[in-house]
C-alpha cells in the first residue's frame, strides 16, 4: 500500500514537472503512461513475504546482523568473527566480497589489504597464495587472541555461517559480472541459500544479474 502510494506521488509529480515544462497536457500524460509502462514490464513479480521473513525475521526474532561478519570483537571479514558474531546473539552476518589476482572470491572490505592485515597493495595483485599467507587480525585490537588466522574464501566463509545458522548479508561493492558468477555458484552449491540470505549492492548490474 505505501509502496502504491509513493509510486502515485512520483508519477503525480513527474506528470505537473512536465506539464509546467511543456505546457501540453497531452504529452505529459503520454510520457507518463509510456514511464509507467516500462516499469510495469521490466519490473521483478515481488518475493513471498514467508520468504522475506524468513531473512529479515530469522526464526521469529528481530534481525541483529554482525557487520563486516563481527569485526568489533574478532578481525573482520574471518571465520572467527563469524563464530563470534553467533556466540554473541547475532542471527545474521554481513560479508564483504572482493576477488584474487587468481579470480578467487574472499572475504575483504577494501580494495587494498593495508587496513587491515600485515600486507599492502591491491587485494587483485596479490593470488590466493600469496593472500592467505597474511595476517588479517594483525590491525585488530585482539590481534594477540587470533593467531593463525587467514583470510577466507567466499566458500569458506558460507559453509561457517550455515555451520553456526547466520543469516548472510553479501555486500557487492564492485567487481559486478565476477561477484554476480560467483554467488551464482554459490546459491546453486547451497540452495538453502534462497530463504537464509540476501544479496545487497549499490550496483543495480548486481542485483539484475542475480535475479537472473
Amino acid at each position: 500500500m505505501l509502496w502504491a502510494e509513493g509510486l502515485a506521488a512520483s508519477f503525480t509529480s513527474i506528470f505537473l514537472l512536465l506539464l509546467v515544462l511543456s505546457r501540453s497536457p497531452f504529452f505529459s500524460s503520454l510520457t507518463v503512461a509510456a514511464l509507467y509502462l516500462l516499469l510495469a514490464l521490466f519490473r521483478f513479480e515481488p518475493v513471498p513475504a514467508s520468504r522475506t521473513l524468513q531473512v529479515v525475521k530469522p526464526r521469529g526474532r528481530l534481525s541483529v546482523i554482525a557487520h563486516r561478519g563481527g569485526g568489533h570483537d574478532a578481525p573482520e571479514n574471518t571465520l572467527a568473527a563469524i563464530r563470534q558474531a553467533a556466540i554473541n546473539g547475532a542471527t545474521g552476518v554481513e560479508i564483504d566480497i572482493e576477488f584474487t589476482a587468481d579470480g578467487v572470491p574472499i572475504l575483504m572490505h577494501d580494495k587494498k589489504v593495508d587496513r587491515t592485515t600485515d600486507g599492502y597493495g591491491s587485494v587483485q595483485r596479490f593470488t590466493y597464495a600469496e593472500l592467505s599467507r597474511l595476517n588479517p587480525a594483525a590491525k585488530h585490537r585482539l590481534k594477540h587472541k587470533y593467531h593463525g588466522e587467514r583470510i577466507p574464501t567466499l566458500r569458506e566463509a558460507v559453509l561457517e555461517c550455515i555451520k553456526n545458522n547466520l543469516t548472510i548479508y553479501f555486500d557487492v561493492k564492485g567487481n559486478a559480472d565476477e561477484a554476480t558468477e560467483a554467488l551464482r555458484h554459490i546459491y546453486m552449491e547451497f540452495p538453502r541459500l534462497y530463504n537464509t540470505s540476501m544479496v545487497c549492492s549499490f550496483q543495480p548490474k548486481v542485483i539484475y544479474k542475480v535475479l537472473f
